[in-house]
């Protein structure tokens, strides 16, 4: 999926598909690229995302960027939703810390054990947004909670994003194990600092993607892939 989408949004970012035009047809698509049609609606969702692409029902997809500039995450774009992370779950962190129960560090405990097994990337990201959750509920107050519930499908879509396109999973784990230690210690500024850092990642991460693809890949309907 990954070179899949490296093509088309090389190809988009060189202009072979200019904003406005209207991307072949999948079927089309798969058939150039040698994919199936599963990991191709992967790249075009990708694209979307990125806001390079706009699907319209029943007349296919269209280019309206050929940069990318802010990635869309459900309601809300990629900056927006850092922004609010980092003014609201740096300093849930450093609240759970201080106000945290055994049941509140054995639930995200266990949930830090099954999220490091699980193989599926939909379950995985799923407990994700939970873990999430399950920081603000150790806050102890329920406007934390109502915040994160509010961005939940973002932060979902989100951490899809990141860790399809960004090899994020394994090192989310050992962020997230970070600051459930932090947690488990009760040092609000240990929590709050392992909680930046972890969005610190996130930051670089999505910056990565959001450089543009190379350049050196072959046009559409070439015979190099």
């Amino acid at each position: 999926m990954e070179a899949v989408l490296t093509h088309l949004r090389g190809a988009i970012e060189r202009r072979e598909y200019a904003i406005g035009d209207k991307l072949p047809s999948e079927a089309e698509l798969c058939r150039k690229l040698e994919v199936s049609r599963p990991v191709l609606r992967e790249a075009l969702r990708a694209l979307q995302a990125m806001g390079l692409t706009v699907a319209k029902t029943g007349k296919g997809t269209f280019v309206v960027a050929d940069s990318v500039e802010d990635p869309t995450f459900g309601d809300y774009s990629a900056s927006d939703l850092l922004e609010v992370r980092r003014h609201v779950e740096i300093p849930v962190a450093g609240y759970a810390a201080l106000r945290r129960t055994p049941d509140d560090l054995d639930r995200l405990h266990h949930l830090l054990d099954r999220m490091e097994r699980e193989t599926d990337t939909t379950a995985w990201v799923a407990m994700d947004t939970l873990f999430h959750l399950t920081v603000a509920e150790a806050a102890q107050n329920p406007v934390f909670r109502r915040v994160i519930e509010e961005i939940r499908d973002a932060l979902a879509r989100q951490s899809a994003f990141l860790n399809e396109l960004g090899g994020r999973r394994e090192q989310s784990d050992r962020e997230h194990r970070a600051i459930v230690e932090a947690l488990a210690e009760g040092i609000e500024q240990d929590a709050a600092e392992a909680m930046s850092h972890h969005l610190d990642r996130v930051e670089t991460t999505l910056t990565d993607i959001v450089r543009p693809a190379r350049t050196d890949l072959p046009k559409e309907g070439g015979t190099d892939r």
